[in-house]
């Protein structure tokens, strides 16, 4: 009860963003299996398999041996280095290792990147379909997002004419590849392209790939092998898949480190010490991380090939990640109901494109293969069915 003379307290316009609609699905499906239901995740994008073996057996050494307290804002200096060389070693890209900000997820490393490259009332250019949280977070700093739909033809990327359109007015664009939810990808000289474009319209880019290692058609570039004022974003969630171990990085411009590394010390103190520790290991750990990766192309091929039984035949380019973007119009105009029915009725959850793209997306849904091969054939076999009973 509020005091005497008082008004209940209301909440903050900031924190009135839509939500993240995947993790409203899985909750649902979670409550659905904790019921007794048999349930089939496909709408997390989130590695059935665990954290690799030297990943595991260096944070049960660093709990027995350490005390495990803060580090520096921008991470322990061994794994920076080791990030820095993993540059070198994959990329053939020399970054300075005080350049590398290791952050709690990629979420952390986006929001110290919004911050310290834009101001409030500064316009960002967002692809649609995308990743959600890009546009929310964005908006509760109270930046302001531009919507850029991209289509089939431009391979669901941006491309310069497209920044041609927003200059001057636009501070920032995002760039994904591999892009989630659809898995396209950004071949090198259209990157190269990219990050110049960006640079000659004073544009700041910033480069999500967190899904690099997770390849099938081409192997990935970074966009820091085409210039130093972009803010690149990696993660340990997915390729390492160690997603609730909530590590992730950045590479940041010179100009922009201590701007990110003021507001790390303030918003987050440092990111956890345990998984750093552990992290510093994972680049040795190469050869297990790519047996997932061939796993995810088997999983691919299963939805590929099995889906169209399911009335579903037309897909993104599913060039890397763990995604398949599929287009649902043949069957419905509302995805969300969609999916509400393909839980409820078939027990398979999925994500609806609105998550994506709050224009188009009643007319998408998105799958996630990083589970199980038994997983993706039980998927495809309830679907079949579903489908043919309605």
């Amino acid at each position: 009860m509020p005091l005497k003379g008082t008004t209940p307290l209301g909440g903050a316009r900031r924190g009135q963003i839509p939500p993240f609609i995947v993790m409203d699905v899985m909750r649902t499906a979670n409550a659905r299996a904790a019921a007794g239901r048999d349930i089939v995740h496909l709408e997390v994008g989130q590695p059935a398999t665990p954290a690799p073996r030297a990943v595991r057996d260096a944070a049960r050494d660093a709990l027995a041996s350490e005390p495990l307290g803060y580090t520096d804002a921008c991470g322990l200096e061994p794994l920076r280095r080791r990030i820095a060389g993993h540059y070198r070693d994959t990329y053939g890209v020399t970054v300075d290792w005080r350049r590398v900000v290791v952050t709690t997820g990629s979420s952390g490393a986006f929001i110290l990147g919004f911050l310290a490259a834009f101001d409030a009332g500064d316009r960002v250019a967002v692809t649609t379909p995308g990743y959600p949280a890009y546009r929310n977070i964005l908006r509760a700093l109270d930046v302001d997002v531009v919507m850029v739909p991209t289509t089939a033809a431009s391979g669901y990327q941006p491309r310069l004419d497209d920044l041609d359109a927003l200059v001057p007015a636009v501070r920032g664009l995002i760039a994904a590849s591999p892009a989630n939810p659809t898995g396209s990808m950004l071949a090198g000289p259209d990157l190269s392209r990219l990050v110049k474009g960006c640079a000659e319209r004073g544009i700041r880019l910033i480069s999500d790939e967190i899904y690099h290692g997770i390849t099938y058609t081409m192997a990935a570039a970074t966009a820091l092998a085409h210039g130093n004022d972009v803010i690149v974003v990696n993660s340990f969630s997915k390729y390492y898949s160690m997603t609730g171990w909530r590590l992730g990085w950045m590479v940041v411009p010179a100009p922009l480190m201590r701007a990110v590394e003021c507001l790390a010390q303030n918003l987050f103190i440092s990111p956890p010490a345990l998984s750093q520790r552990a992290a510093i290991t994972a680049f040795d750990a190469r050869d297990e991380l790519d047996a997932n990766v061939r796993r995810y192309a088997r999983n691919r091929d299963i939805l590929l090939s099995g889906l169209p039984a399911a009335g579903l035949k037309s897909f993104a380019p599913a060039d890397g990640a763990f995604y398949l973007y599929a287009d649902v119009s043949a069957l419905t105009d509302d995805s969300a109901a969609y999916c509400r029915r393909m839980l409820d009725e078939a027990g398979v959850a999925a994500t609806p494109g609105i998550d994506f793209d709050l224009d188009r997306g009643r007319r998408f849904v998105r799958f996630s293969y990083a589970g199980s091969e038994p997983e993706m054939d039980d998927a495809i076999r309830r679907l079949a069915a579903w489908q043919r009973g309605t």
